[in-house]
């Protein structure tokens, strides 16, 4: 019977918690009482704490995330109204910062903050032997070479179903003010030898899908050559078949890179890359460095040399950015050719420097999480609220890679701005953003083009339908005759009106 729990809310089963096997794999001699435990956050509270009081656990110990922090709260009361004596410790990055003020911290018995690979372990030995620690505990920076391997942990239903985050460094030397990365004073590497063997007994075991959670995997271009390197072997001499996700700095891509990553077969490589804002004014007054032309460079090279698919980050709400500055950025991203652009808000993270902007900017944030801004002295609430909406609505048109025909048709010469324009229509037609099946969506892109845009009719129809084969759905989109109709006095104002779409796409 265990009587040690170790858990955490994941957003999804195929998250595999990292931070948990690293507790487990390091409780040494109490390793044989304790139980890993993960849960998603579909599942209800009651559920959650009744699989967590089975074996009548004396110790609990939650991983807390910004994703989680409200879901855990009601696990926590809930568990020490039915089990007052159970010790109740946390860790994990949302409750690490501004942690007494938290209700979370009110409830627990005990909080870690930061590193706690050790630090669990330590506690719990100290409450087996009758002591009392501190309810807030803040260990040391701890040595990498000290700890003992999670990825033994990982079972073979997590390498069959899930994802597998694994890391060769912790930490970041960046000091972009909206990442928690921000706090640490560099990035630490594992013993690389060490750490491919690892790899390799993941390889051996059946692991296909690698993502690294390494903040700036090409920082150090020797060690990314050589896992680079360590994986391309694994592709080309053993045939296996792999997903790499990696994290890149997006102006730093050698020669020595270049030669390895066209070798990478269409499939293999994801490369998460950061762009965050294009104005220079505001990437100055966040502390990020970034150089642009080399950042543009990179990208256009990565697109044209290598399949990797390329999966670029803005943010929104930033200081000293408006909408017309962001836009500016987005058309100049888009421009570069990645697959996905993320388009993310700003968050105020627990314990970030960006708060040192709040008073100057006016920045105005959710009090509860996300921590989303909602407005700042140069974009309003609405504002805010019209980018979450074009967000969401990229995702399911771009980002899906749904629609390849009707997408550029839709962008033309202007793509934010009539993205943008197109965001506002689709929302005030539905009053949606979620749960829209696919073939309700492409019926609202026919009416959006037709009613909105006053393409021409059979233009629209041809560019959906190309899309509706691409999709391979059955049978052939339908759209009714009110539609029709209308899209046939649209297509003859449009012309009255020389609004020629067609021929832009041609051009």
């Amino acid at each position: 019977m265990a009587n040690i729990i170790l858990s955490t809310i994941n957003a999804k089963y195929i998250h595999a918690s990292l931070g948990l096997r690293y507790l487990y794999a390091n409780m040494r001699e109490l390793k044989a009482q304790c139980e890993l435990l993960e849960f998603t956050l579909n599942q209800r509270t009651d559920d959650i704490v009744e699989v967590l009081l089975e074996s009548n656990p004396a110790i609990i110990g939650l991983g807390v995330y910004i994703w989680n922090s409200v879901e855990t709260l009601a696990v926590v009361r809930m568990l020490k109204l039915i089990k007052p004596d159970v010790t109740i410790i946390l860790g994990g990055p949302e409750i690490s910062f501004e942690t007494t003020s938290q209700a979370l911290f009110k409830e627990a018995d005990i909080v870690i903050t930061g590193q706690a690979d050790h630090a669990f372990r330590e506690t719990c030995e100290a409450i087996i032997a009758g002591q009392q620690p501190a309810k807030l505990i803040s260990p040391l920076p701890i040595a990498l070479d000290s700890l003992v391997s999670p990825y033994p942990e990982y079972t073979s239903d997590d390498l069959k179903n899930r994802v597998l985050y694994v890391e060769a460094s912790r930490g970041c030397p960046f000091k972009c003010e909206f990442c928690l990365s921000s706090l640490d004073k560099t990035a630490t590497a594992f013993d690389l030898n060490v750490f491919l063997d690892q790899m390799k007994q993941l390889l051996d075991r059946g692991a296909r899908h690698f993502k690294f959670v390494d903040r700036t995997f090409n920082l150090k271009i020797e060690t990314s050559k050589k896992i680079l390197s360590f994986f391309l072997d694994a592709i080309e001499n053993q045939n296996k078949e792999l997903f790499l996700h990696f994290e890149l700095i997006p102006d730093r891509l050698p020669e020595a890179l270049k030669e390895l990553l066209p070798r990478f077969g269409p499939g293999c490589l994801q490369f998460e890359i950061g762009i965050q804002s294009f104005n220079k004014d505001v990437q100055q007054r966040i502390s990020r460095k970034q150089q642009h032309e080399k950042t543009c460079e990179n990208i256009r090279w990565l697109r044209t040399h290598t399949h990797a698919h390329i999966h670029a980050d803005l943010i929104f709400g930033l200081p000293g950015e408006n909408l017309n500055s962001f836009g500016e950025g987005f058309d100049q991203l888009l421009a570069l050719g990645p697959q996905e652009i993320q388009l993310g808000i700003l968050k105020r993270l627990r314990g970030t420097p960006i708060a040192r902007h709040t008073e100057r900017f006016d920045m105005r944030y959710q009090n509860s999480p996300p921590y989303r801004i909602l407005s700042n002295s140069d974009v309003s609430f609405t504002d805010v609220q019209r980018i979450v909406r074009f967000a969401r609505y990229w995702d399911l048109i771009a980002n899906s890679g749904r629609f390849p025909n009707a997408l550029p048709l839709l962008l033309g010469d202007a793509p934010f701005e009539r993205f943008l324009s197109s965001s506002d229509w689709i929302f005030a037609s539905t009053n949606q953003t979620h749960k829209i099946a696919l073939p309700k969506l492409f019926t609202l892109l026919h009416r959006l083009f037709i009613e909105h845009w006053l393409i021409d009719a059979d233009l629209a129809t041809s560019a959906l339908s190309a899309d509706f084969a691409h999709n391979k759905l059955k049978g052939r989109p339908k759209f009714n005759q009110h539609d029709q109709s209308l899209a046939d006095n649209n297509a003859q104002s449009a012309k009255r009106q020389g609004r020629h779409i067609i021929q832009a796409q041609q051009a």
